[in-house]
């Protein structure tokens, strides 16, 4: 068996009377695109939450490479090698492209210009900025200066998901990442999402859109009130069966 790269078990979140997680477990295995989702209030957002640092779950486990792990903020899980792009991509529109890449980890200069004067390396940053852009293909960003709010919806999100696979060690999640763009961008980042992949970082696909899902997703993982209902394969399940379990209206084959 193939120890998973990122492992929950049993994780329960609890908002007052409201049970978003009950139980939810999922395995993200190495070098794959895993797939989550779920109907409105299945548990997704809170499953990732937890998986990324941002809420902590009142119950369960999760296991990093098969060692337990306790996140209690975004910055631990960014520590710890995982990335999360939200679907509201958090880049600063004012500043530009580089410096996105780099917010909260910016290089200073060397020697007493950096350790005392606390001076940026602005070349440094830009010049790092354009080779992780070229790593990944990013051709319709010429200028790592550029400021984001001059970019499209499209080029943002390459942006965004440039900065997780610069930093992220082990695990990209990426959640709804083509969901306010058009048909073209959305192309785009599903591309890029392939080329994360193919460099060897696994990665968590959370999608309303089911083509797109079945389309680069190696692996599905159906969230249903609160847990994980199935985990199936997009090339012996169809479209419409892994939405007729996403709603109950069908239950899940044996061997998923």
């Amino acid at each position: 068996m193939t120890t998973p790269v990122l492992q929950a078990t049993g994780l329960v979140k609890r908002y007052g009377k409201v049970t978003a997680l009950a139980g939810a477990d999922l395995e993200l295995l190495p070098g794959e695109i895993l797939a989550v989702i779920g109907d409105n209030g299945a548990g997704k957002s809170s499953l990732i939450k937890a998986l990324s640092g941002a809420v902590v779950p009142d119950e369960g486990e999760i296991l990093l490479d098969g060692e337990p792990v306790s996140f209690s903020t975004p910055i631990d899980a960014r520590k710890a090698g995982i990335e999360t792009v939200h679907q509201s991509l958090a880049v600063s529109p004012s500043l530009d492209i580089a410096a996105n890449l780099f917010l909260g980890r910016e290089k200073r200069r060397k020697g007493v210009l950096g350790s005392v004067f606390r001076m940026l390396d602005r070349n440094g940053m830009r010049e790092e900025a354009r080779r992780q852009l070229d790593a990944l293909g990013i051709m319709t960003i010429q200028n790592p200066g550029q400021a984001v709010e001059t970019l499209s919806g499209g080029q943002r999100q390459a942006v965004a998901v440039a900065r997780a696979a610069a930093f992220g060690s082990r695990v990209v999640i990426m959640d709804e990442p083509t969901a306010a763009l058009g048909v073209r961008e959305s192309r785009a980042v599903l591309d890029l999402i392939l080329q994360v992949r193919d460099r060897g970082l696994p990665v968590i696909l959370i999608s309303h859109n089911m083509p797109h899902v079945f389309e680069v997703a190696d692996r599905i993982h159906i969230q249903r009130l609160g847990r994980r209902k199935a985990v199936v394969d997009p090339r012996s399940v169809s479209m419409s069966d892994a939405v007729a379990i996403m709603t109950g209206a069908m239950e899940p084959p044996e061997a998923a």
